[in-house]
């Protein structure tokens, strides 16, 4: 049987909009993984808080309002501030593509937009994880 990892699904900023990470953490559940969803409305340090109090292996962020650009990487830096900077962040929502190549500059580990097939999300969680064990072993 395959490793099951606790990966947590985040809403930061003042994003209502949570049905793509329900579906998000629906699918992961249904694959295998073990998910905390934080619910909506959250700081990066309460993401970040709950990310290292859960010890998961990865965290997803969903941003449908524009606040990606500065919410993500804040994520990442709270991790950091947590001592957890070697949890691996990864992305998705309403991104525009100028957008991508800096997020993952500022690291994030991956991003989707709407379309991308759920397999290519349960398979870069698994990714992401299987590096985060890894470098903990």
């Amino acid at each position: 049987m395959a490793q099951q990892y606790r990966v947590l699904i985040g809403k930061p900023g003042l994003d209502g909009h949570d049905r793509g990470a329900k579906f998000i953490a629906r699918a992961l559940r249904d694959a295998g993984f073990e998910v905390v969803y934080t619910g909506i409305r959250r700081t990066a340090e309460e993401i970040a808080a709950s990310a290292v109090q859960e010890d998961v292996a990865a965290v997803g962020l969903s941003s449908m309002s524009g606040g990606h650009v500065r919410l993500f990487p804040a994520v990442i830096e709270a991790l950091r501030n947590a001592g957890a900077g070697d949890i691996p962040v990864l992305g998705g929502g309403i991104i525009p593509d100028e957008d991508i190549e800096p997020l993952k500059q500022a690291g994030i580990e991956a991003i989707f937009t709407p379309g991308t097939p759920i397999e290519t999300i349960i398979e870069a969680f698994r990714s992401a994880c299987r590096k985060h064990h890894s470098h903990r072993s």
